[in-house]
C-alpha cells in the first residue's frame, strides 16, 4: 500500500501569523512535525511525506531542514484540500493519505503507524484514532469545557471500531456514573484525536461535495464523511507521554516549550 504522509502548513493564522516557522525550544513547528513524518517515513516501505504550503518562506525553510515541500493554492480551503492536491501532484497516486496537522508536534510516530496498519486491513474510507478516557481525564476535559466549549472532540463508536458520531459536546450522556466509576477505572467516553488517513478515492469524494449540515454545526470535517454515507474506522491508541495536541496560539507554544523543558524533547529520542 503506497502510502503518502502530508503535512499541510499555512502561514495564514488569524489567532497565530507564520505559526509553522514559529520556534519552540530551538526547532520550527514545521520541523518538529516533519521530524514524526520522518521517523515513520524511514521505518516503513513505500511510505513518504511531504510539507503542502502556501508560502514561499516555508518552502525555503523546508529546503533548509531537508524536508520535502510544495507548493500548494493559498485558496484551498481546509488542510484536508492541501492534503488532496499534494496527493495529485505526485508523480504515482498514493492508495493510502495520512494528514498529518502542521500544528501537532507531539503526535507520536506510533499513531502514525496504527493507522497505516489497520488501513491495510480494512476497508474504510478513513481511519482516525482515539483514545479512551480514564475517569480523572475525563474530569479534567469538563472543567475544561466550562472555560473552552469547543475544545476537544468525543466520539460514539461500535465495539468493531467503526465510527457512529463526533461531537464537540462530551458524548455519551452518562446515567449511573458513581456506579460506572466503582466498576472499572476507564470512562465510556472517547476522546478523538484529530490526525486522519484517507483512501485516495475517499479523498477526492470528500473534496468534491458540499459543507454537510452538521459539519458546520460542530466545525468538524469528519462528520461530512458520516452525513454522507461513508466509513470511518477508529484505531484504539494508547494515551500519548505529551497529552498536549496542538499549537493554535504563541500561549500554546509558550507552554509546549515548558512540557519539553520538564519531560525532553521529542526530537532528541533515538530514531
Amino acid at each position: 500500500m503506497k502510502t503518502l504522509i502530508v503535512i499541510p502548513a499555512r502561514i495564514g493564522s488569524t489567532r497565530f501569523p507564520a505559526k509553522p516557522l514559529h520556534e519552540i525550544a530551538g526547532h520550527s513547528l514545521v520541523s518538529r512535525v516533519a521530524d514524526v513524518a520522518t521517523r515513520v517515513a524511514a521505518a516503513r516501505t513505500d511510505t513518504q511525506f511531504v510539507i503542502a504550503t502556501d508560502d514561499a518562506k516555508i518552502m525555503d525553510h523546508a529546503r533548509e531542514i531537508g524536508a520535502p515541500a510544495m507548493m500548494t493554492d493559498p485558496d484551498l480551503p481546509s488542510g484536508t484540500d492541501r492534503a488532496l492536491a499534494a496527493a495529485k501532484a505526485q508523480d504515482s497516486a498514493p492508495d493510502f493519505i495520512l494528514n498529518l496537522q502542521g500544528d501537532a508536534p507531539f503526535t507520536p510516530p506510533a499513531y502514525l503507524d496504527a493507522l497505516i496498519d489497520a488501513a491495510g486491513e480494512s476497508t474504510a474510507d478513513v481511519v482516525t484514532p482515539v483514545v479512551q478516557l480514564d475517569w480523572a481525564a475525563l474530569d479534567t476535559i469538563r472543567d475544561q469545557k466550562t472555560r473552552e466549549p469547543f475544545s476537544g472532540t468525543s466520539c460514539i463508536r461500535r465495539a468493531d471500531g467503526m465510527a457512529l458520531w463526533f461531537s464537540k459536546q462530551i458524548i455519551p450522556a452518562i446515567r449511573k456514573e458513581e456506579k460506572l466509576r466503582a466498576e472499572s477505572a476507564l470512562s465510556p467516553v472517547w476522546r478523538h484525536i484529530g490526525l486522519y488517513g484517507f483512501r485516495m478515492v475517499a479523498l477526492e469524494r470528500f473534496a468534491s461535495l458540499p459543507v454537510g449540515h452538521y459539519e458546520a454545526l460542530e466545525g468538524l470535517e469528519q462528520l461530512r464523511f458520516l452525513e454522507n454515507g461513508m466509513s470511518i474506522l477508529t484505531v484504539a491508541v494508547e494515551p500519548g507521554a505529551n497529552a498536549m495536541w496542538g499549537i493554535d496560539t504563541p500561549e500554546d507554544a509558550a507552554f509546549a516549550e515548558k512540557l519539553i523543558a520538564e519531560q525532553g524533547d521529542p526530537m532528541e529520542a533515538p530514531r
